[in-house]
């Protein structure tokens, strides 16, 4: 009788076994498999939060099958006490264990708000826009000079906790100017101590917290551009005029402010490059502008002739070289572009009417691309005009 019974009893504890085991893996394929979710949504995370009260969130959202597996297998996993608080973005059909990863990797935010400060050469603007996750494509909710008064939507992004803050410093932007956007914010503790070297900062976006200290972003964007030139000044090409990083980036300085369109930065530089060989002047407006605003502020105006005679240490139609320093701080491209120029014979340029120049190799092929811009600028005169 005492044998029937643990027969019976191991028969039972043998099915349970399979049962308990076919559970488990059930639960563990649901776990791994494509979510129910039919497009991406944005998932907040409160400071505090649970991991329960984050897979009861998952569950109303639609984004998990089964509450009680996610919980069971981010304990499996290891990972309920990394759950991290922010904005983050679920991909459509994202399984349990993608979701669990996502909300403990930490990092930053994927979705959600940003304020972004942004400094141009001629303009500061202030943009709030918010992260559509359906579509992962932003929508702004404002934009203002930040001289004008700020929009309530500004001012509901600052009181939400989970905001994500950015500086974002454009190619061609003076050392002078990031200083003056950076005191001008109100979000960030302190004022820059003093006007970084002209050519010093890495034009790119920072990310900060309010109450940072600006002298803090400065040390981000001062080691970010001297890492960048040291990289590229190592890989440069040979037979180049410039005997140091320093005067790279003064070239550099030269091309960012002379060409916006991309295409031609190789070009514009390989002409500075021929004239530097040939002992020729470099003859480029914005030095001379340089010299007469010192990077505070745009001119506003065009060139007076007494001015391109003046002598001033930035004024390359009278120096035989380049400037002593940057005329602004140049971004990636520039700096490649002047330490790896194109193989060309040009030695001038002139816009040609379309935002870009035209190059030439004889001042008489020269002369004929500038008459030509002077007739497209009479013709922009009189269409303005009438």
């Amino acid at each position: 009788m005492w044998r029937h019974i643990a027969s019976n009893a191991l028969t039972f504890f043998i099915v349970a076994l399979f049962l308990l085991g076919g559970v488990v893996a059930l639960a563990s394929k649901q776990y791994t498999a494509p979510g129910p979710l039919a497009e991406a949504i944005c998932l907040r995370v409160e400071r505090g939060s649970t991991m329960s009260t984050v897979a009861e969130n998952l569950g109303d959202m639609g984004a998990v099958s089964s509450t009680a597996i996610f919980r069971m297998g981010v304990d499996y996993a290891d990972k309920a006490d990394d759950l991290k608080a922010g904005s983050f973005r679920v991909e459509r059909a994202a399984s349990m264990s993608d979701i669990a990863e996502i909300i403990t990797r930490g990092g930053q935010n994927t979705c959600g708000t940003d304020i972004i400060y942004r400094i141009g050469v001629n303009s500061q603007q202030i943009q709030v826009r918010e992260l559509d996750p359906a579509s992962n494509r932003y929508v702004d909710l404002a934009r203002f000079d930040p001289t004008e008064d700020a929009p309530a939507a500004y001012a509901e992004a600052r009181e939400d906790s989970d905001t994500t803050y950015n500086v974002v410093m454009a190619e061609g932007v003076t050392s002078w100017q990031v200083a003056n956007a950076l005191n001008n914010l109100d979000v960030l503790d302190g004022a820059v101590d003093a006007i970084p070297p002209e050519g010093s900062l890495m034009p790119d976006s920072y990310e900060f917290q309010p109450g940072d200290n600006p002298n803090a972003i400065v040390a981000r964007m001062t080691a970010a551009q001297e890492q960048f030139l040291a990289d590229a000044w190592a890989a440069r090409v040979d037979g180049l005029p410039l005997n140091s990083p320093e005067e790279a980036l003064i070239l550099a300085s030269i091309v960012e402010k002379e060409t916006g369109v991309a295409e031609e930065r190789r070009q514009v530089a390989s002409v500075f490059v021929n004239r530097l060989n040939r002992g020729m002047k470099l003859q480029t407006d914005p030095t001379v502008i340089y010299g007469i605003t010192k990077g505070e502020g745009v001119l506003g105006r065009g060139l007076r002739q007494s001015e391109l005679r003046r002598e001033t240490p930035w004024n390359t139609y009278v120096i035989p070289a380049l400037p002593p320093t940057p005329i602004a701080n140049p971004g990636r491209e520039s700096i490649l572009a002047a330490l790896d120029p194109d193989s060309t014979e040009f030695v001038f340029f002139v816009a040609d009417g379309t935002g870009g120049h035209a190059f030439a190799t004889t001042l008489e092929e020269h002369n004929r691309n500038v008459a030509r811009w002077r007739e497209i600028e009479a013709e922009r005169a009189a269409s303005d005009g009438g």
